[in-house]
């Protein structure tokens, strides 16, 4: 089951991610850090509807994602497949390091993209670690196009690739 986070899901959710940190770190991919994602992060995601999280079937709340329509000025320097319009950006995306492996990324990015299509919007764009070579498969297999990098000086001096998939509008 996916649902809209709520304030009482945000010690969890910061929890997955920190596992998640700690996952990624183990395996040579520092990604994430004490800088990002912080608890301040995930309450605004909160606070402005834009996280999600996932049930697994034993009840357990094991992974998020944030989207909105929300552009970073970093992704400015990208040449986009599409024009700036009705854009999806979706970042955050983590399932907890017990439950990988059981489709809940791909259940989460199924259900962004189907808001995304049923709210009509051009694309969606994201970006992932460029060491997460996982990550980039997961995309990639997804039909997302990488088209330039962007990078956070305080998670990594590694880039981080952005991605677009472009949405086919029905109307």
């Amino acid at each position: 089951m996916i649902r809209k986070a709520t304030i009482n899901d945000l010690d969890t959710v910061k929890h997955i991610a920190e596992a998640c940190a700690l996952f990624m770190s183990a395996n040579g991919i520092h990604q994430w850090n004490e800088h990002y994602p912080s608890k301040r992060v995930f309450k605004n995601d909160i606070q402005e509807e834009t996280l999600y999280v996932i049930i697994a079937d034993d009840g357990i709340l094991c992974g998020c994602i944030m989207f909105s329509n929300k552009k970073d000025a970093l992704y400015d320097a990208i040449e986009w497949l599409n024009p700036d319009s009705k854009n999806l950006y979706v970042h955050r995306l983590a399932v907890h390091p017990d439950y990988q492996g059981r489709g809940m990324a791909r259940k989460l990015m199924d259900f962004a993209e189907t808001q995304a299509e049923n709210q009509n919007y051009t694309s969606i764009r994201l970006d992932t670690f460029s060491q997460n070579k996982r990550n980039q498969r997961f995309y990639e297999a997804r039909g997302f196009v990488r088209l330039g990098d962007v990078y956070f000086p305080k998670q990594s001096d590694q880039p981080f690739h952005c991605y677009e998939k472009v949405l086919e509008i029905t109307a």
